[in-house]
């Protein structure tokens, strides 16, 4: 075995240790699940195979985000009935019709430089200046940031605070439990209220803010705060969580060099999406008998797509390999369910990967010096991920 292939090894490994810090039960069990589906007792099918996975994806008259067991179980009682994380069929379609002008990437990109450009400097400066610097802490007032944009706060008004609150929320998530209870319900509701009545104010004041852009495109006040709620939830932790696992990766193995170029960041970002798959799960709920490779499936039936363990089957991390063009971004979703925030999400990861391009390019090498994982979070992330930059 090569250094390098021993780098990318040792990589793989120390986020494997990661996957089982944050979730030591769910993570071993789907792990454990054999072949590309298998109908497990009390959970659902579990299908880990990406063929059957864009198979499901692609398979609205069959399976939906609506029903037993399903998104809809999980969000409805949050954030109501009309947010595109829980709709299907049409009025999914014509939603995300309506909402698709905001997540244009002319649209995110300007914004997320406006929102996030300013951090991501300052972490460069740190870092060319000796210091060290919690990039996991950065992508949190990063993720926090977001929600100021989304909401129509004043960025000085979202703390690290706010960010837990939320991530409170999707950390509630278990893959055994297709519902959340009535008590964090209640939870959920009083947080996402807070918020809600910011953006209410952001909905009928001027287009500078994402609300008030929502109203111009027809949105009505109940639809748009239901947007935004969704917007919270699934975008906030994502990023935070992503980016430093990201560039973990890349220095563990050390291949960041490697992405020093534009395509071979894109390669980079690519690869780095591909092995930590930005919604390691996603829900289904059968609407028509259906068989999923030797599996039959019945209405009712709950569908578990293991999007991660799917991704990661084409091979080991490798961001000079092409792997991840093969699987056409599967880790956002396919078809119709399309993650429409991806843009949104590839424009904050681009931005703070551009920030340690530099530092590297400036003749400095980066590498962690100190990492923790972050417990209670329902996707798997860093609590800590400190780097410094050597001469």
């Amino acid at each position: 075995m090569s250094d390098r292939q021993q780098r990318l090894a040792l990589a793989m490994r120390r986020d494997e240790r990661l996957m089982r810090a944050v979730h030591p039960i769910a993570y071993p069990l789907v792990q454990a699940v054999p072949g590309p589906v298998r109908r497990v007792p009390r959970l659902g099918v579990v299908v880990k195979d990406a063929a059957l996975v864009r198979q499901v994806l692609l398979d609205g008259a069959g399976f939906s985000k609506q029903g037993r067991g399903a998104s809809s179980d999980l969000w409805t009682p949050v954030l109501g009935a009309r947010v595109l994380v829980n709709m299907h069929g049409e009025d999914h379609r014509a939603l995300r019709r309506r909402l698709a002008p905001i997540f244009s990437p002319s649209f995110v990109e300007p914004l997320v430089e406006e929102a996030l450009g300013e951090g991501a400097a300052e972490i460069e400066r740190r870092l060319l200046a000796g210091e060290r610097v919690d990039l996991a802490a950065h992508a949190r007032r990063s993720a926090s940031a977001a929600i100021a944009l989304l909401v129509g706060l004043d960025r000085a008004a979202v703390d690290d605070r706010l960010f837990r609150q939320i991530a409170g929320i999707t950390g509630m998530v278990r893959l055994s439990r297709p519902t959340l209870t009535a008590a964090q319900v209640r939870s959920a509701r009083a947080v996402l209220d807070a918020l809600g009545e910011h953006a209410a104010a952001a909905y009928r004041g001027d287009e500078s803010t994402v609300p008030g852009r929502l109203r111009a495109l027809g949105l009505s006040e109940d639809e748009a705060l239901g947007a935004v709620g969704a917007f919270v939830l699934t975008g906030t932790e994502t990023i935070a969580a992503a980016i430093p696992r990201i560039v973990a990766l890349l220095l563990d193995s050390g291949t960041m060099q490697e992405s020093i170029d534009a395509d071979g960041a894109e390669r980079a970002i690519a690869e780095g999406l591909r092995w930590t798959t930005p919604t390691p799960v996603m829900l289904r709920s059968t609407l028509e008998p259906r068989s999923i490779g030797r599996v039959a499936v019945q209405p009712g039936d709950r569908v578990i797509l293991a999007t991660y363990a799917a991704d990661r089957a084409s091979g080991g991390f490798d961001p000079a390999s092409d792997q991840a063009a093969s699987l056409k971004q599967l880790w956002f979703g396919a078809g119709a369910h399309f993650c429409i925030g991806a843009p949104l999400a590839m424009a904050e990861i681009r931005l703070a990967l551009a920030a340690l391009r530099r530092v590297e390019s400036a003749g400095r090498r980066l590498r962690v010096v100190d990492r923790a994982p972050a417990r209670g979070q329902l996707l798997p992330g860093y609590a800590r991920l400190t780097l410094e930059a050597a001469a």
